[in-house]
């Protein structure tokens, strides 16, 4: 969708400079028969200029493409309304474009979830942490079977994972029936201090929609609104805490190996490839089981804990929910699965709800440069061997 409106905004940003060009008498235009002086000539430039910016921020500025557009509009429309008989028709045009940017504002400005959401990690990137090396000695008291997944990751050896920012992209729906909806995913998870914010962009039946799922605490939630401005989905509640403390134990088992060696976890070793786990945060218990192949690869996880949210996040049916793992590969100096699945285990039937594909994922991400000092280094992005991260 984003491809589509920059070359809409391309092609209405050059129709522009026929107006400079008939002003500074480059060429005789016949399609616009009223004069245009000088002046108003530098406008129309403006305008092209202003528009084709647009299109170019809408990728490279992605929070603040709106204001220039928005800039854009004002000059376009002030540039047609001097040649109204001639060139009228494209307010449509600067309609669309409104559309655009308004969207553009709702999902990207100041009181956005990807606002709040980059405050969020301000605010968690700014507390100071050791990361200390992960250690053979470290894994000592792991089921067998755990500590030689870890060593497979590429974990030991490297600075204990304190925090880590992922982005995916795959497909999602809200029950059996349901369509799939392609989505791009982006999320950091804390671990001095456990929390988990994830940010989700898809679009139904060509209407954008965000979710925000915050973990901060003893608390989640889970919002989503269609095109930024309508509350389709606001989860709260015991029932979303249990089943987040699940997922923040999935993100640990499947992204951050190295930290399993922390606190809040209790091991059972069912057989040579599977245990039983229990983890604990916030005075609140969830237990998993994790199955793993012959070559030590996390493979399967599966908990009675979660709970699937209604269509409007105000009730929760608990059932059994797993996450098949494949495609094991090298991200930088880390070894962990590509492709996942959710399933949804419910009484009539198990169902997929959740595929996806990690794209690339850091460890022990830094503030950016400006903030305090004593913040640790900035990693360098474990990224897929052959592609990069931003």
């Amino acid at each position: 969708m984003n491809i589509f409106f920059a070359v809409f905004l391309v092609v209405h940003g050059l129709i522009h400079l026929m107006g400079a060009a008939k002003a500074f008498g480059v060429a005789e235009m016949p399609q616009l028969t009223q004069q245009i002086a000088g002046p108003l000539g530098i406008l129309w430039l403006l305008a092209a200029v202003l528009l084709v910016v647009t299109a170019i921020a809408l990728f490279a500025w992605p929070q603040w493409w709106w204001l220039v557009g928005a800039g854009a509009i004002v000059a376009s429309q002030v540039a047609i309304v001097t040649s109204w008989n001639d060139a009228r028709y494209g307010t449509i045009a600067n309609v669309v474009v409104l559309v655009g940017v308004v969207l553009g504002f709702l999902s990207q400005g100041p009181s956005s979830f990807r606002a709040e959401y980059d405050r969020e990690i301000a605010h968690g990137l700014g507390r100071a942490v050791a990361t200390p090396l992960l250690t053979e000695a470290d894994l000592a008291q792991l089921p067998a079977v755990v500590q030689r997944y870890i060593r497979l990751t590429g974990a030991v050896g490297q600075p204990r994972v304190q925090n880590f920012r992922a982005r995916f992209h795959g497909q999602i729906r809200s029950g059996p029936d349901a369509r799939w909806m392609s989505f791009t995913g982006e999320q950091h998870n804390f671990y001095d201090q456990l929390s988990r914010l994830f940010l989700m962009d898809a679009s139904m039946f060509g209407v954008p929609l965000q979710a925000f799922h915050r973990f901060v605490g003893p608390s989640a939630t889970m919002r989503v609104k269609i095109a930024s401005l309508v509350t389709m989905v606001d989860a709260k509640g015991p029932a979303m805490d249990e089943a987040e403390t699940v997922t923040l134990f999935n993100d640990l088992c499947v992204f951050a190996p190295g930290a399993l060696v922390g606190g809040g976890i209790q091991w059972h070793e069912i057989d040579p490839h599977t245990v039983s786990a229990s983890f604990t945060n916030a005075a609140r218990t969830i237990r998993a089981v994790l199955s793993f192949n012959d070559r030590g690869e996390l493979t399967n996880f599966v908990a009675d804990g979660r709970a699937a949210a209604s269509a409007d996040g105000t009730s929760f049916t608990r059932m059994r929910w797993s996450t098949p793992l494949h495609d094991y590969r090298g991200f930088g100096s880390h070894r962990l699965m590509t492709r996942g699945e959710g399933i949804w285990h419910a009484p009539a039937g198990d169902y997929s709800y959740l595929r996806f594909d990690l794209d690339a994922i850091d460890y022990n991400v830094a503030a950016p440069r400006g903030r305090p000092q004593g913040r640790p280094p900035r990693s360098r992005a474990d990224s897929p061997k052959g592609s990069a991260t931003p």
